[in-house]
């Protein structure tokens, strides 16, 4: 009688920036500390991650973060161009979260000239790569093209309790695509997040 096999170690991948973003959009109320330094994104954010460590207990841990512009918007001028600004509350939440980080001893990776959804992707290629399984924990969509046998990708919601876990058959159930076609349904039928037009005509039925 053959005895099963081991599962691979898990790397829990933490999209630092998409996950501070939904923390500090998901409260209704304002929280500020008593000299009255914001702490909504800050506390959201250290839940998020308490709660995806213990719901599933990764055996290794990194958070990858943006540093800088990725360089598209040099190919596509438009790309991103809708966007508003970094609420300035929002930029003493982002040094706050680094240091939490920091105080859990956990790895963070950032290059410059690249987001972090590029960080993450080389993360998991470079994990399946050494027979470990990836679970990236992010609030963008866009990372479920890294979705894979190997590789999963949890959305986060308002609540951590929402969080929605994608593995190869939701992602279809979902777009009616794999994983691997995302890019191209979503350049078809345009991304309004990012500002990409897409092809005029084609809706989210044609671009499948």
């Amino acid at each position: 009688m053959s005895l099963p096999s081991a599962k691979p170690p898990l790397l829990m991948l933490i999209d630092g920036h998409a996950l501070a973003y939904r923390a500090f959009h998901a409260l209704r109320e304002p929280m500020s500390a008593p000299d009255g330094e914001p702490t909504g994104a800050t506390f959201g954010f250290t839940n998020m991650l308490l709660a995806a460590l213990a719901t599933h207990r990764p055996t290794h841990l990194a958070v990858a973060f943006d540093r800088g512009r990725s360089g598209r918007e040099a190919l596509y001028p438009p790309y991103k161009a809708n966007r508003a600004e970094r609420p300035p509350e929002l930029d003493v939440q982002l040094q706050r979260i680094a240091e939490i980080v920091a105080a859990f001893n956990v790895p963070v990776y950032a290059l410059d000239g690249f987001e972090a959804d590029d960080v993450l992707g080389t993360l998991t290629a470079q994990a399946e790569a050494a027979g470990m399984d990836s679970l990236v924990v992010t609030g963008d969509s866009d990372l479920l093209q890294l979705v894979g046998p190997h590789t999963r990708v949890a959305i986060s919601g308002r609540r951590m309790a929402d969080m929605e876990v994608y593995d190869e058959a939701r992602v279809r159930e979902r777009y009616g695509v794999a994983p691997v076609d995302l890019a191209e349904w979503k350049g078809l039928k345009g991304d309004s997040s990012d500002n990409v037009p897409g092809v005029a005509g084609i809706g989210e039925k044609g671009a499948t």
